[in-house]
């Protein structure tokens, strides 16, 4: 594993180089407001357009700086107390130092003292109200000087996230692949809120796991419009706009914008630190309409299943799988301060042949405010066969934009079970359902069923029975319950194939037919394709009609 410690090199034009004379003035908005555990507080209880407000002894101000040289640092304050004088707590390196805050009306310049640096590398100044008494102390910037200070640097930004990271895994031009796999791992204690950890990005989306509060977690799949339409998804042509086709069970869908616009999905689910989690991402092309749809499923490992997230289709497009990537982001920019940890293993994409390709090695790339230089806390590598990415903490950079990382591959390609689906037993329901009103509103008739395969007899052939063990020759047409839509038919010639190759519903519902007779057969969708995306016409989930018509059959050997 390849370490990079390069602080330096990606600052550019958002520091400027200090001289030990010059007093640094670190603006108020640069700091972060927490509770004295560190986690994040309401943004209404601190706000004031010029400083930031300490009412209780619980909350602190945390400023954080890297200084380039050793030496000494002189720290001031610009501060005032409300109602009555206060005490505040300035800690730096585990000294601390009691700091007189007058009664004023406004801010003014306190000095606070001197600290011998001994080390360079990033340090945290932490402000706090020493004891519990009336009023508020008002805090504004932070003023620094000394020989430490000579290029000193700190994010002048107002927007506190840490800087996002991404992997990037190439892909050599003959690999058409239409499956990606992945796992995250998110270590116990790298997963505060506002955290995205993304497993499966593509071209036209990305699928993984948020921290969406203290109490909310999810599993997240998202797919982008055609177009270029950044902000409002109202503006977005209906022929450009990602169609829904399935989802999941408790799955939530709804439009997104501002970051692109597109169809959005999301599942409430507590996932744990600290267990792997695996993702598996489906594109399904067809370049006569140039539409790909793209499917997204997460294997939950408490029913050892695959559950079916969302399925999309993309419009302008046709393509397979491309620009895979995977990456680390606090979107929201209140606790930028802590770090974010994720490891992604055992990466794999699928051809059309059915091969499977490990995929090992990786690009690391950063954002905007990663090259930029405004926040250089970020880092990635190789450890224990797999890629880790970090970002967030003021932790010293272990890997610079371009860094390239290659692991070993230790691991079987995946074996992906469509039939073990973590929703089968609620979509069963819902499929009953569905062929109860059609039935009932005369939509379809039956003459029976075996195992919720319907089933109505058209025609009374005169031959013998089929047997699931005989070789069937077929006329037949295909469609949805939903809508009637034919997904697939024969035309002129009749179709053969082994029935026990065929779906389940076709092995339940054709024995109880004969050689030169006509069926209607209604399969609920654990008897047909299930979650998988069958085909461009086929969603995942869906009930399927079949009129059949037996033309021979051959026993076999």
């Amino acid at each position: 594993m390849r370490y990079f410690i390069a602080l330096f090199a990606l600052l550019s034009c958002a520091f400027v180089k200090i001289t030990a004379q010059t007093k640094i003035t670190v603006p108020f908005y640069t700091a972060y407001r927490t509770t004295h555990d560190a986690g994040v507080l309401d943004e209404s209880t601190l706000a004031r357009k010029d400083a930031f407000v300490l009412s209780d002894t619980s909350q602190r101000i945390r400023f954080y700086i890297h200084n380039g040289k050793t030496g000494e640092l002189n720290i001031s304050l610009n501060a005032f107390s409300i109602r009555i004088p206060k005490q505040l707590t300035l800690e730096v390196k585990g000294t601390k130092t009691n700091v007189s805050i007058p009664l004023r009306t406004s801010t003014k310049e306190i000095k606070i003292g001197t600290v011998q640096l001994a080390d360079t590398g990033f340090v945290e100044l932490i402000f706090s109200s020493k004891k519990a008494s009336p009023g508020l102390i008002i805090i504004g910037n932070l003023i620094l000087s000394g020989s430490a200070a000579e290029g000193l640097r700190f994010n002048k930004q107002s927007r506190l996230n840490a800087a996002s990271v991404h992997l990037r895994y190439p892909l050599a031009d003959s690999i058409r692949a239409i499956s990606f796999y992945n796992e995250i791992t998110v270590p116990k204690g790298y997963d505060p809120v506002h955290s995205f950890y993304m497993a499966n990005g593509f071209s036209r989306g990305y699928f993984g796991i948020q921290v969406n509060s203290a109490k909310e977690r999810r599993v997240i799949f998202s797919v982008w419009d055609a177009g270029n339409e950044a902000v409002d998804r109202n503006k977005v042509a209906e022929e450009d706009k990602v169609k829904l086709l399935a989802k999941g069970d408790g799955v939530v869908s709804n439009d997104f914008g501002n970051e692109g616009t597109g169809g959005h999905s999301h599942w409430v689910y507590n996932w744990k630190a600290g267990q792997t989690y695996q993702f598996l991402l489906t594109a399904l092309p067809d370049s006569a309409t140039q539409t790909t749809i793209y499917t997204g499923y997460f294997f939950v490992p408490e029913l050892q299943r695959w559950k079916l997230i969302a399925a999309f289709r993309a419009p302008k497009d046709g393509k397979r799988l491309h620009n895979l990537y995977s990456f680390n982001e606090n979107f929201v920019g209140s606790n930028g301060h802590l770090q974010r940890r994720a490891l992604f293993g055992n990466q794999w994409v699928q051809q059309q042949n059915g091969r499977w390709v490990s995929l090992t090695n990786a690009i690391f790339t950063t954002d905007a405010t990663g090259k930029a230089g405004d926040r250089f806390d970020i880092g990635a590598g190789v450890m224990n066969e797999q890629f880790y990415l970090w970002n967030g903490g003021f932790t010293t950079q272990e890997a610079k934009p371009g860094d390239q990382f290659k692991r070993n591959n230790t691991s079987k390609a995946p074996v992906i079970d469509y039939t073990k689906d973590a929703d089968s037993i609620e979509q069963a329901k819902k499929d009953v359902e569905e062929i109860a009103v059609a039935v009932k509103t005369g939509k379809i008739d039956t003459t029976g069923s075996i195992e919720s395969v319907y089933y109505h007899i058209l025609q009374q052939g005169t031959g013998d029975f089929v047997a699931v063990t005989d070789t069937v020759t077929v006329h037949y047409k295909g469609s949805l319950l939903t809508d009637g839509s034919i997904f697939d038919q024969t035309r002129d010639n009749p179709a053969t194939f082994p029935l026990r190759r065929l779906i389940r519903g076709w092995q339940l519902a054709l024995p109880k037919c004969r050689v030169g007779g006509k069926v209607r057969v209604i399969i609920p969708s654990a008897q047909a394709y299930g979650i998988r995306t069958r085909s461009k016409d086929i969603p995942p989930n869906s009930v399927l009609v079949f009129d059949i018509e037996v033309v021979s059959t051959k026993k076999s050997q």
